[in-house]
């Protein structure tokens, strides 16, 4: 069972890596290995959802790599597979032949392994190491095309951001070590921990989950995160990264629970993420954008999800969001290489005049708006069914962040599906990205099966969550008639517009800019002055003082020393000469001198005694 699981893990990483270093040489071949890889991973993660492999190797004393496949790692690691192979075949016809295409491949093929490593890692270290490589993966595809400089300072905006709410996974490492927990460091134990020592590593998973899952207040650098290819976008939003610190959440929900504060924070924080976000993406008029919005208010339901305790609901709706944004981003990304624009009013018309492309948006659209049977509203009504149990508020805020997603979505295709102004012609899309785009939305259209309850409650005992709330004939029927009573308002008065700070991501970069780096910058300025001015100044009057110290030595304590050791040369020599003046190598003379010796000293004698 081992061999399955290492072969999960280290087929996309491997190949990835040969990929990424053979460069140009391999880029006629790198995208037949790209999606035969990632088609071979879905055959694997398929089979080991099935039989619960688990592994384990020596890293450190008492600190292995362990990996593990169980109920809620298994349906993400089909989610990952799938979602990768879909994106990577679409990539061959939407990666033009002049491409980096090895580098571009082998990147998406190690970003995917990271993140199969990262669901199914069973200890902090092994998590650590694999969270680390989705992030400077991540970087590398933002700035895939690196000349650009825009697209590199967006890729050190998003790498910064999640890098520094990274640092709260260390901390809970760091805790954990200190809380007796160095035998293993397993992620399934950190709830066990007592005292002060929880408290703290709670807190730092939750700033880690939040900033990679572009929560409040980190949700501005998904917005940077759009500038890297379509194909990118659609993978880091759907089914990788993004969703990384939601699928931690929903994994350490008994934490969550142990903390007690823990669990109403991350669920407020979730809401008002879906709320605000939302508004952000109805407010915008770029369509990349308004996706990377919703992508931070889909999410927030998920946050949502775990902080309410409703893993079941957490779980489909990742799954089901998954399918849909990477749908909806990949069509996106077709139209906009085709009418060479991003704006909805220069894209009226696109799905009139490429149908199949429009129809999989539609489909990935209405999803997002949760238009029922579409599988997300099924998903946030299992989730809003244990906001209602924690408070009645908190399930209102869910009901209008909900009602919101139907807003921006109708939105989008209201635009799209609108007559042409006028007669425009388009680059056809190429044929092989119509395969993945079928798919996808022949999935968006095949998970609405989770709407039915015996289907929700087999997803539950899957996962291990078997005592979760229902949701009451009531709040089904009202979720209803608010999604279909909001896309229609939106279809039939056009969309609506906001102004700023909505259409400026709630201008969250400049107050981090202005909270946060501009501190740290100036800081850094005063310790580089403290250290060009205090510290050199000192180092430079030191070294003189020092100089001045020897001058003076050399003046006056070495001519003193080296009179007293000429002196002393001067006394051996002449004691030298005395000590020869004996040795004249005649042995009567020897005999004399010895009798003279030998009288005086017995005339000492004599007189002593």
């Amino acid at each position: 069972m081992s061999a399955l699981l290492w072969a999960l893990v280290g087929l996309p990483l491997m190949a990835g890596a040969a990929l990424a270093l053979c460069g140009r040489a391999a880029d006629r071949m790198a995208a037949g290995v790209g999606v035969a890889v990632a088609f071979g991973c879905v055959g694997l993660a398929v089979a080991a959802a099935y039989a619960h492999p688990a592994a384990r190797a020596p890293l450190l004393a008492g600190l292995p790599v362990t990996l593990a496949v169980d109920g809620l790692s298994g349906l993400m690691v089909v989610t990952v597979t799938a979602i990768t192979a879909a994106v990577l075949l679409f990539s061959v016809g939407d990666m033009r032949r002049g491409e980096a295409r090895a580098r571009f491949f082998g990147l998406m093929l190690l970003f995917s392994g990271a993140m199969l490593t990262t669901v199914t890692a069973v200890t902090l270290p092994v998590l650590l190491m694999a969270w680390e490589m989705m992030g400077a993966t991540s970087w590398a595809l933002i700035a895939f095309w690196w000349r650009d400089p825009e697209r590199v300072h967006a890729a050190n905006t998003a790498f910064l951001t999640t890098r520094a709410a990274d640092l709260g996974l260390y901390l809970a490492a760091g805790a954990a070590l200190a809380a007796g927990q160095a035998g293993a460091l397993a992620i399934e134990d950190l709830s066990a921990v007592n005292g002060a020592w929880l408290t703290v590593i709670t807190a730092g998973v939750v700033v880690a989950a939040l900033g990679k899952s572009a929560q409040l207040p980190f949700s501005f650098w998904l917005s940077r995160a759009m500038q890297g290819p379509s194909p990118v976008s659609a993978l880091l939003h759907s089914a990788t990264m993004v969703v990384a610190g939601a699928y931690l959440l929903i994994r350490l929900e008994p934490l969550l629970d142990a903390s007690e504060w823990a669990g109403p924070l991350v669920a407020w924080t979730g809401a008002a993420t879906a709320v605000l976000l939302g508004l952000v993406a109805t407010a915008q008029t770029d369509l990349k954008q308004l996706l990377a919005a919703s992508s931070c208010a889909q999410i927030g339901f998920m946050i949502l999800a775990a902080g309410a305790g409703s893993l079941t609901g957490g779980t489909l709706q990742l799954m089901a969001h998954a399918a849909a944004k990477s749908l909806a981003v990949l069509v996106a990304g077709a139209w906009l290489t085709a009418v060479g624009s991003r704006q909805l009013s220069s894209l009226r018309g696109t799905a009139r005049r490429y149908p199949a492309a429009g129809i999989a948006f539609t489909v990935a659209a209405l999803t997002l708006a949760g238009v029922p049977p579409m599988s997300l509203w099924a998903a946030k009504d299992v989730l809003l069914a244990a906001a209602l149990e924690e408070s009645p508020v908190l399930y209102a805020v869910g009901l209008a962040a909900a009602v919101i997603s139907a807003v921006y979505a109708v939105k989008a295709l209201w635009f799209v599906w609108q007559p042409e102004p006028e007669p425009a012609t388009g680059a056809p899309l190429p044929r092989s990205t119509h395969p993945p785009l079928i798919a996808l939305a022949t999935a968006c259209v095949a998970l609405t099966v989770l709407a039915v309850p015996p289907v929700r409650d087999a997803v539950g005992r899957v996962i291990g969550a078997t005592a979760e709330a229902a949701s009451a004939a009531w709040e089904l029927a009202l979720s209803a008639v608010l999604a279909l009573a909001t896309s229609v308002l939106v279809w039939a008065r056009g969309p609506l517009s906001l102004r700023t700070p909505w259409s400026e991501w709630l201008k969250l970069e400049a107050a981090a800019r202005t909270l946060v780096v501009g501190p740290v910058d100036r800081l850094a300025h005063a310790l580089a002055t403290f250290d060009d001015q205090t510290l050199d100044r000192a180092v430079d009057d030191s070294a003189r003082r020092a100089l001045r110290l020897a001058r003076w030595t050399n003046r006056r304590a070495e001519r003193r020393i080296d009179g007293v050791v000429e002196g002393v040369a001067r006394v051996s020599r002449l004691l030298g000469r005395w000590a020869r003046r004996p040795q004249t190598g005649q042995l009567h003379q020897y005999l004399a001198q010895a009798v003279a010796a030998f009288t005086v000293l017995a005339v000492v004698i004599v007189f002593v005694r």
